[in-house]
């Protein structure tokens, strides 16, 4: 299955991969801190978000793997928040996200996820939920103290929106992880303040945002191929 999804990689796509991977292991080199874990949780997630892009259930298994080991690093800086979002929301809304992915190809014997047109109480109800998560999370993550208390509240909505976009496969889920990336690299440049070795991270995150952007656009053009009206 892995090697058959690599081929399905276009020259554009392949040279995206492996780009991010390579501006990854640089920062990594001149970082000067090495933390092998970092760099670990950067190459799967780039390579998570390649497949994400092209509809892929390959994509959200590796982002369940980056989930894991993204909530480890956390850990480490003591960013609370982004450890109980990744462990606790991200890894297991990318296990059902997987599961529904394939439930749902766009053809029998294919791979790729069969894109979903969501409505407007799509819409409401995530909307009511994320603020619902945020507001309760604001609390949690103000007890243990986190460092940069405002943006890793930030992040958990930007996450849960982005979570629950990918479930229901929508293209719009790509414009919710941007904009997530943009949270996190804030809060890594932050954190390599404090410690340099994980200027990776902020790197990371600027490749994910990168990714993400191609994925929405790349993932419109599947909802054309698709047809002007997707069914569940």
């Amino acid at each position: 299955m892995v090697i058959k999804t690599f081929k399905t990689l276009s020259r554009f796509e392949l040279c995206l991969w492996l780009g991010s991977c390579a501006l990854i292991i640089i920062s990594f080199i001149s970082a000067g801190e090495f933390d092998l874990w970092v760099l670990i949780t950067s190459l799967v997630g780039a390579t998570a978000l390649i497949f994400m892009a092209k509809g892929e259930p390959l994509g959200q298994i590796l982002t369940v793997l980056f989930s894991l080991f993204y909530g480890y690093v956390s850990f480490t800086f003591q960013y609370w928040g982004e450890m109980i979002t990744y462990l606790c929301m991200s890894a297991p809304a990318a296990l059902a996200a997987t599961i529904s992915w394939l439930k749902n190809p766009f053809e029998k014997g294919k791979t790729q996820v069969k894109i979903k047109r969501i409505t407007a109480i799509h819409w409401i109800v995530l909307s009511i939920l994320s603020i619902a998560v945020t507001i309760i999370f604001y609390f949690i993550l103000k007890y243990f103290n986190t460092p940069n208390l405002i943006f890793s509240t930030i992040s958990i909505t930007t996450s849960f929106f982005a979570s629950g976009l990918t479930f229901l496969r929508s293209p719009y889920y790509a414009i919710a992880y941007a904009s997530n990336d943009v949270v996190l690299i804030v809060l890594w440049i932050l954190a390599s303040i404090t410690n340099l070795s994980y200027i990776p991270m902020v790197a990371c995150f600027f490749i994910f945002l990168l990714n993400d952007s191609y994925a929405f656009i790349n993932w419109r053009k599947i909802e054309k191929r698709q047809g002007d009206t997707p069914t569940a």
